[in-house]
């Protein structure tokens, strides 16, 4: 299945507009990771603890979103948008979120 930002794509038509689809993550932060990430950021240096999360909510909410479009017959998403949030009384989930608009296509 094709995800992209753009509204088109080069080489194809679109020949139906199915609906919009979502995905949806929200995962926590583990007490480790929040300590080291607060002795990088007084150091310096990458959070790739964080990173990793960062990266796997994300492609879990892209899959999410696939699969809901493929459940409407798609062949592509279009005009994709991914957004983040912190969430928590203490900004300890994170919150990933995409949508875009589920299309049938066929080649030009």
């Amino acid at each position: 299945m094709i995800i992209t930002t753009s509204s088109t794509l080069e080489g194809y038509e679109i020949v139906n507009y199915e609906d919009i689809v979502f995905g949806e993550v929200i995962s926590g932060a583990n007490f480790l990771r929040d300590f080291g990430a607060g002795v990088r950021n007084v150091l310096g240096g990458r959070a790739r603890g964080y990173e990793k999360d960062l990266i796997q909510a994300r492609e879990n909410a892209l899959a999410e979103m696939k699969k809901r479009a493929a459940e409407l017959d798609a062949d592509a998403v279009i005009a994709v948008d991914i957004q983040y949030q912190v969430l928590g009384d203490e900004n300890n989930m994170l919150m990933v979120t995409c949508s875009g608009t589920a299309v049938q296509i066929r080649e030009k």
